[in-house]
């Protein structure tokens, strides 16, 4: 009997081998399939932005260094300050809203059997406008002399100029939260049906109510969507500046002047030495921003 582990021992060395052989030549094509992007994100991204942060600490016209100068200066500039607040109010109040909205429709469409895929293109349909017709839109609807206003006339009501009073910022709210709804709401959807169907059955027989489930059942599950969904909530919400530019201009607003309008307005009159300082900020704001939701997902499992 010991004779024969021993002689088999051998083939179970070898076959360990080769599998660790297979893991390497497997690992190595994975490489060689993102070494294509690997490439273009170090020299159209990685590259620059380390050139970004050299220019953060020197002069832009003579390449002198001046230490943490150009970040005293965008940090003095009234102009950076309101960006900043305006658009982590923007974050703040939109994000929110958006999952928990985006959450309340998905639970709605998923226990609906029928029609789901109607309801799921409707949803879906802002994403596909052009943003230039949804700008159009936005001037029809809430210009000063828009139909709003024409039908606030008509019931003896004053005019209200949208875009140019505080409420620009509750139209680029709802312009968000239309647009991003039904992709988020298709995201929520995916994750409830990776939920298997026999956790509820065993939960009704116990006696569970709907909110239970929900609150034993469905939200632990959901905490990993949760993250992307997040995630990509985030990133989309600086998409929302092409609307809020192509209606109010350069200088839009106080409510809504956000960190793109500061941008544009720095690169067209070349202040190059603020503009890197500020983009290292908001890089390193972004960073524990991201971070804070890898928490809260590690913390939620």
């Amino acid at each position: 009997m010991f004779g024969n582990i021993k002689k088999k021992s051998p083939s179970f060395g070898k076959s360990k081998k080769k599998n660790s052989l297979n893991q390497k030549k497997e690992a190595g094509k994975a490489w060689l399939f993102l070494l294509p992007s690997l490439c273009g994100v170090t020299i159209f991204v990685f590259l620059p932005f380390i050139d970004v942060i050299r220019r953060s600490f020197c002069e832009a016209m003579s390449s002198q260094f001046v230490g943490l100068d150009n970040y005293k200066l965008v940090m003095n500039n009234t102009a950076f300050r309101l960006a900043v607040r305006n658009t982590l109010r923007f974050l703040a109040t939109c994000i929110p809203i958006l999952l928990i909205l985006s959450l309340v429709l998905s639970l709605l469409l998923y226990k609906q059997k029928k029609h789901t895929g109607f309801f799921k293109t409707s949803f879906l349909l802002p994403m596909a406008i052009p943003v230039a017709s949804v700008v159009l839109l936005w001037r029809v609807l809430f210009h000063k002399n828009g139909l709003l206003n024409v039908l606030f006339v008509h019931m003896g009501k004053a005019e209200i100029d949208f875009m140019n009073t505080d409420k620009a910022f509750i139209i680029l709210i709802f312009s968000y939260i239309w647009k991003n709804n039904g992709y988020d709401m298709i995201l929520w959807l995916t994750g409830l049906n990776g939920i298997p169907g026999v956790l509820y059955e065993a939960a009704s027989v116990d006696g569970a109510g709907y909110w239970d489930k929900f609150r034993y059942i469905t939200l632990p599950r959901l905490l990993p969507s949760l993250y992307v969904i997040s995630i990509l909530s985030f990133v989309n919400s600086f998409k929302v500046f092409r609307e809020a530019y192509l209606i109010s201009g350069d200088y839009p607003q106080e409510s809504i002047y956000m960190l793109q309008h500061l941008f544009n307005n720095w690169f067209v009159s070349l202040d190059i030495q603020k503009m890197s300082a500020a983009a290292v900020m908001c890089v390193l704001l972004f960073i524990i921003i991201i971070l804070l939701f890898m928490k809260l997902d590690k913390d939620g499992e």
